[in-house]
């Protein structure tokens, strides 16, 4: 497997061997073993999956009191993965680090806890796996506006035809957002 680092301290992308022939492909998508000597000791409680459209764009979600860490994973389709610092307090608050998942890189990337997360959708469809070191738990949820431009995502689609939720949509810009709601770095 190899191991790439991020601009930002403890985001990190993950290329899971490959093995391909004339029949296909296989791969193993977790070995705890293998994530462990990467640094990821945290244990894995939660696996989500998601399908969405093209121009799609969830995010920028995150939780406060039970954070969690995703490893994402894109099983069929493209997607444009990104993940925000929004710890107080750390010295890349602010920042964002993304990185393109696919059905044909394989790439997984891990987003430590205290962080917002997003991704759109580039691909006609996309399936989308992760994994979470807690447990989803209701009301925990918040939410920074994915096109905050003091953030700058460089998101790769059509702004203007970009699919998201109600909620989505009313996220404050991260300046804006009250700062008790904001995990500390």
């Amino acid at each position: 497997m190899n191991i790439i680092k991020t601009e930002i301290e403890g985001v990190i992308i993950f290329e899971p061997r490959v093995f391909k022939d004339s029949r296909g492909f296989f791969l193993e998508t977790f070995s705890s073993g293998r994530y462990i000597a990467a640094g990821l000791t945290r244990p894995f409680v939660q696996d989500n999956h998601s399908f969405s459209g093209k121009g799609t764009v969830r995010g920028l979600h995150y939780q406060l009191t039970q954070p969690q860490g995703k490893l994402v994973y894109c099983i069929t389709g493209e997607i444009f993965d990104v993940a925000v610092d929004i710890r107080q307090g750390s010295p890349t608050f602010g920042r964002w680090t993304g990185t393109i998942l696919s059905r044909e890189n394989h790439r997984q990337m891990f987003i430590p806890e205290g962080f917002a997360h997003g991704f759109c959708v580039l691909s006609e469809t996309a399936d989308v796996s992760y994994k979470c070191t807690d447990v989803y738990k209701p009301g925990d949820d918040y939410g920074i506006l994915w096109n905050d431009p003091e953030i700058g995502i460089e998101w790769p689609i059509d702004m203007s035809i970009a699919l998201l939720s109600d909620k989505d949509m009313k996220n404050p810009r991260l300046s804006q957002a009250d700062k008790s709601t904001l995990p500390q770095g």
